[in-house]
């Protein structure tokens, strides 16, 4: 079992950065790989960022591309989502997520968070 508790979300000026963390506990970290989702409102979940379990390989979703960055500590059980540029559009609820296989497969996650909301103001 893991537990995934998501934090740094907020109210930002477009323009701006955020950066976001989940703490994993319960279970040993590093064998899972780790994604961040989001949900805006009226709108299914959506893929925004997935790395292996030893952080060696990352993949983004198109519209986060050269903004968003997904980083790890293993060492502290962390997964961190650098957001710059933030635009209104990546307004959502973030979502972290672990999987124990494949992080190409990181949608069919086998735990996640509760999420942190990010509102980016135009």
């Amino acid at each position: 079992q893991v537990q995934l508790v998501e934090s740094g979300g907020g109210l930002v000026q477009a323009g701006g950065s955020l950066r976001l963390s989940c703490v994993a506990s319960g279970s040993t970290f590093s064998k899972y790989a780790m994604g961040w989702f989001r949900q805006a409102p009226g709108k299914e979940r959506e893929f925004v960022a997935a790395i292996i379990w030893s952080g060696g390989s990352t993949r983004y979703a198109d519209p986060v591309k050269g903004r968003f960055t997904i980083s790890r500590d293993n060492a502290k059980n962390t997964v961190y989502l650098q957001m710059n540029s933030l635009k209104p559009e990546d307004t959502a609820v973030y979502y972290c997520a672990a999987h124990s296989g494949s992080y190409h497969r990181i949608d069919d996650a086998d735990y996640w968070g509760q999420g942190t909301q990010v509102t980016v103001s135009s």
